[in-house]
């Protein structure tokens, strides 16, 4: 299992970036959470299996159809043994 920092900048707030990650979470099978920022970038805390979540970083380089990702920055972190993947405010 690996787990990841995941801070996503341009245009994604307003574009429903957080419901289009869980739903592509839910999909690969990722945990873990995500919230809006005040900066204006999105969040996200997750973990999975090392392939899971090279599929899931690769997704939020572009994101929902309406998002215009400038920027992903992703830190490895501990594992922290999320069940699920929940939207955060």
């Amino acid at each position: 299992m690996k787990a990841f920092s995941i801070n996503v900048t341009g245009k994604v707030q307003g574009v429903f970036f957080r419901k289009h990650s869980k739903l592509r979470a839910d999909e690969l099978g990722v945990h873990g959470w995500v919230r809006n920022l005040e900066d204006g970038s999105v969040l996200i805390e997750a973990e999975g299996r090392e392939e899971t979540m090279r599929a899931f970083i690769q997704w939020c380089h572009f994101g929902p159809e309406r998002a215009e990702v400038d920027k992903v920055d992703v830190k490895e972190i501990d594992n922290l043994g999320y069940r699920g993947f929940e939207i955060r405010r």
